[in-house]
């Protein structure tokens, strides 16, 4: 610390930067040079935390961190870019320099952002640049959605004000008109009280608009059958006996359109409607019985939408409802079937009855996409990372390695457990190397059918394009530096099977889901293999793409 002319205290800018995102909980922040990849294990370590920060370059690198962020942004996930640029006179005489496009516009990259991020900040003023960096992180907290700081490489210890790090950002949630929210509770009860066959349908986002409690104990305190879309996946405590898992509609492994289609009331929190997690709008709830709870946006069926803080009336909602006006409904339903052949149907079944409390399960944009919706959870699932419209191949490794460092700092017993497709690896399979020269802990299930099964079943199966060079996957980890057994307890473990018999010895293994170091199951399926009940939508999406909408 150094004191200035009229004797208060202050600090480099970028030494107050990095204290307000400690203050916010960071405790890592990824940098990104030639790969997107790091982007991603950002993004992953964000969903875990509630906040991640990155770093890149000027021009190339933050332009190569575009498609991540792009992703983070649709999909509400709170992350902070920050932008080392050139010194401020540069811009002053339009200087060509490096990472440019040489014409002296050195706005254009920054200007890029304000399609992709929720605030920017060009930190240029001293006399403001604490002042943008505090509204900025306090965008991204509670708009949960990434924002972007330009530091120019003369401002980084340019001596700010240190006084306002004492106060803690406001972050509190907002609040309502309090005569609004009250009519609008009291219209909710009435529909709650007067429904005969009601049900609760919760989506992804109820993690970013902070309501993953209430939902739960709405669930809990109704009893009402409570399903989740895809998105929504770890969001509802899976011990509820009255919650069944994801609803797909008549493709799902259970059918609950017999209920849901008779149903007089949805109850829908925190909806994504997109065309991936809505199973190509298959399975939207009539708009007639619906009452849908957004971060800012609470609609009752076709009477319109209000502007509302879901956080604040859902609170409210708990604390009112009479638990005995409500209607008397099927809370149970059987089970999946556990015995199977080993396809991707089972093997997401089976693989499930090992996951723990506090495990962070991921999914990658290919086939272990639609196969993670067969997943049953147990209680206390920290939560299902996959993607919902972004759906970027090579996405979730990366973002695996960002969650395995999140795990760490959180501390709290949980595993980072990664379905990847063999196409999705081959993309961004370098940041393993990230994973060991970290010692991070992580399970890979490779689903390796030498295809992008997910591309052939939308664009025809004979297409020889979608292969992929058949790579020998567990010699991976040693070539980037793994080290052999015996060499410390932090050790790599591989596996090769295409049966049952191969793998569930594995599975059984207490020591297998409880050592050190980065552990790679190479699954071999079928070149087709893929969860039956998703074909039909991929047929349905496929036929979509080739259709000939004819000239207008």
């Amino acid at each position: 610390m150094s004191t200035n002319l009229d004797g208060r205290g202050t600090v480099s800018l970028a030494t107050y930067l990095f204290t307000r995102l400690r203050q916010l909980g960071v405790r890592a922040v990824h940098m990104s040079y030639p790969s997107y990849n790091p982007i991603y294990a950002f993004n992953g370590h964000a969903r875990v935390k509630g906040i991640s920060a990155l770093f890149t370059q000027y021009g190339v690198g933050e332009l190569n961190a575009l498609n991540a962020v792009a992703g983070a942004y649709v999909e509400y996930s709170p992350m902070v870019h920050i932008v080392g640029c050139p010194a401020r006179k540069t811009y002053r005489v339009g200087g060509v320099v490096q990472h440019s496009l040489g014409d002296g516009k050195l706005r254009v990259h920054a200007n890029i952002w304000k399609h992709y991020t929720v605030a920017q900040a060009a930190l240029f003023n001293p006399m403001t640049a604490i002042e943008l960096i505090d509204q900025t992180l306090q965008a991204c907290v509670q708009e949960s959605r990434p924002v972007y700081l330009e530091m120019p490489s003369d401002m980084v210890t340019v001596a700010v004000q240190e006084e306002p790090l004492a106060t803690p950002l406001h972050l509190s949630p907002l609040t309502n008109d309090q005569e609004i929210e009250d009519e609008v509770l009291e219209t909710v009860l009435n529909h709650i009280y007067a429904s005969k066959q009601p049900y609760v349908l919760v989506d992804g986002l109820a993690a970013s608009d902070q309501i993953v409690d209430e939902v739960n104990r709405f669930a809990s305190t109704t009893g009402f059958p409570t399903l989740s879309y895809t998105f929504g996946g770890g969001i509802v405590d899976g011990s509820l006996p009255n919650y069944h898992g994801i609803d797909a509609g008549k493709f799902g492994t259970l059918d609950f359109t017999p209920y849901t289609s008779t149903a007089d009331l949805c109850l829908l929190f925190s909806p994504f409607l997109t065309n991936v997690n809505m199973q190509s709008y298959t399975n939207i709830p009539p708009k007639c019985i619906t009452i849908s709870f957004g971060r800012k946006v609470i609609g009752v069926g076709y009477a319109g939408t209000l502007s509302l803080y879901v956080k604040s009336v859902l609170r409210k909602l708990l604390d009112k409802i009479d638990t005995s006006r409500l209607p008397n409904v099927q809370k149970a339903l059987s089970p999946p079937d556990y015995s199977a052949p080993i396809y991707q149907d089972t093997f997401n079944l089976r693989l499930s009855s090992h996951f723990r409390p506090k495990d962070v399960i991921i999914c990658a944009n290919a086939t272990p996409l639609p196969g993670g919706r067969g997943f049953v959870l147990p209680l206390d699932v920290t939560l299902i990372i996959n993607s919902s419209i972004w759906l970027s191949i090579g996405h979730m490794l990366p973002a695996a390695q960002g969650v395995a460092l999140a795990q760490r700092e959180l501390n709290t017993g949980g595993r980072t457990i990664l379905f990847e497709g063999d196409g999705s690896f081959q993309v961004s399979a370098q940041e393993l190397s990230t994973v060991i020269k970290h010692k991070l802990d992580a399970y890979i299930f490779l689903i390796n059918n030498s295809r992008y099964t997910y591309e052939r079943m939308l664009h025809g199966e004979d297409q020889e394009y979608k292969d992929v060079a058949r790579w020998n996957y567990l010699m991976t980890l040693e070539m980037m530096g793994a080290p052999r057994k015996g060499e410390g307890d932090y050790t790599v473990d591989t596996y090769d099977v295409s049966t049952w018999g191969d793998l569930m010895p594995t599975l059984e293994d207490s020591k297998f889901w409880d050592g050190k170091g980065p552990k790679m199951v190479n699954v071999r399926m079928d070149l087709m293999d893929m969860a039956k009940r998703f074909k039909p939508v991929l047929k349905m999406q496929g036929d979509l793409l080739r259709a000939d909408p004819g000239l207008e």
